[in-house]
């Protein structure tokens, strides 16, 4: 399985009539998420969901590409 780095996300059973509308979704949830959060809270939930979602696609070459893109430029 390849890393998907073009924009896949959807929420079951919803229509959406604009191609970034999935991504405006998934951006305030994750918004919310951190709300009235310390910083070092939101680095807690940052570290946990990171770990949650790497052990949902548990292709661990998968999340290596996925880190090393992520790494690039910064």
């Amino acid at each position: 399985m390849a890393l998907i780095t073009e924009p896949n996300l959807q929420e079951p059973g919803k229509r959406y009539f604009r191609a970034f509308s999935p991504g405006d979704d998934f951006y305030e949830a994750l918004i919310e998420t951190h709300r009235d959060l310390t910083d070092e809270q939101s680095a807690m939930v940052n570290a946990r969901l990171i770990l949650l979602l790497s052990n949902h696609i548990g292709d661990i070459s998968v999340l290596r590409e996925a880190m090393k893109i992520a790494r690039e430029g910064v």
